[in-house]
């Protein structure tokens, strides 16, 4: 998708007319396209999120937001499109904020303020300016940390996605688990009430494949482990290969599961531990979470 198509998924043809006054505490400047130079002082963006849509549109959808990291550098991140964005560079100057969107090779997009109080930015890009823009900052917002899709599907109830720089995402309820680390491995905590600690380890490797990576496993765990094979959860047809630790009668009530397959010149394993308390409910709802993390496994594709 072009940076203009991105930039402008949000933006709807409107005419400019704004009114500013002079209040206290609150001081506003009135601006045309023609005196663009008589705007506010600059900077007008700092360190935030803020969502952006039409000036003029009725109850607009606040889906799609400009990321500032700092007042010189961030990236745009589309809510409704699996996070789709740009990354952009920034200059203020007063009456105009200029955007290298993509790389620097690019040529600047230039954002001419009309306005800023309260907490909003109002402007329009200028080859567009029939189009005008509101940028409003959402309190309360990590930049560094900000995920536009996460954002709305916790506004909206739903489980939160985790996606890994190594192409795989899963689904989980943030009231049940904490999220550790990422990378080569991280780990997703069950924070319900339960016996021991119940969590997955994912982990990527590439000194081994996946079916030596479960099989050497298996001696760690010992005779009363089992391995199988089948299917990798989010796959149709690659290999997967399975561990299984059954709980002891006596003891800690400790259980463990393991699923690994061939990934990326290595392999990815996912291993499950958990504890049953001997409450049955109860060890049935930890373990229908941690399955549901695993369940939910989805893999990146690349079109060429």
């Amino acid at each position: 998708m072009s940076r203009r198509k991105i930039l402008t998924r949000v933006m709807t043809v409107a005419a400019i007319a704004v009114l500013a006054t002079v209040m206290t505490g609150c001081i506003s400047v009135t601006i045309t396209p023609r005196q663009s130079e008589q705007a506010l002082a600059a900077p007008y963006f700092e360190k935030g999120v803020y969502c952006n849509y039409s000036a003029e549109a009725n109850d607009p959808p606040k889906t799609y937001f400009y990321v500032f990291n700092t007042e010189e550098y961030g990236h745009t991140d589309d809510g409704e499109n699996e996070g789709m964005g740009l990354p952009f560079d920034v200059r203020q100057a007063d009456g105009e904020v200029r955007f290298t969107f993509g790389s620097v090779d690019e040529d600047e997009d230039v954002l001419v303020i009309t306005k800023a109080e309260n907490g909003k930015v109002y402007g329009y890009f200028k080859d567009l300016p029939d189009r005008p823009l509101v940028f409003e900052k959402v309190p309360g917002l990590d930049a560094d940390t900000f995920d536009a899709v996460n954002y709305l599907r916790a506004a909206a109830g739903e489980d939160l996605i985790y996606r890994d720089a190594n192409g795989w995402s899963v689904r989980y309820d943030p009231n049940l688990f904490t999220i550790n680390g990422g990378g080569p491995e991280v780990t997703f905590v069950y924070t319900g009430e339960s016996a021991g600690t119940n969590m997955i380890t994912a982990s990527y490797n590439v000194d081994k494949d996946a079916k030596t990576a479960v099989t050497d496993l298996s001696r760690e765990w010992g005779d009363k482990a089992s391995m199988t094979e089948g299917t990798f959860p989010g796959t149709d047809d690659v290999e997967g290969y399975y561990l299984s630790l059954p709980p002891e009668n006596e003891g800690s009530g400790l259980y463990s599961v393991a699923i690994a397959r061939d990934y990326m010149d290595g392999y990815l394993l996912f291993e499950l531990t958990g504890y049953n308390s001997g409450e049955e409910e109860a060890d049935m709802a930890v373990s229908d979470a941690l399955a549901g993390v695993i369940d939910s496994i989805e893999f990146t594709t690349y079109n060429e």
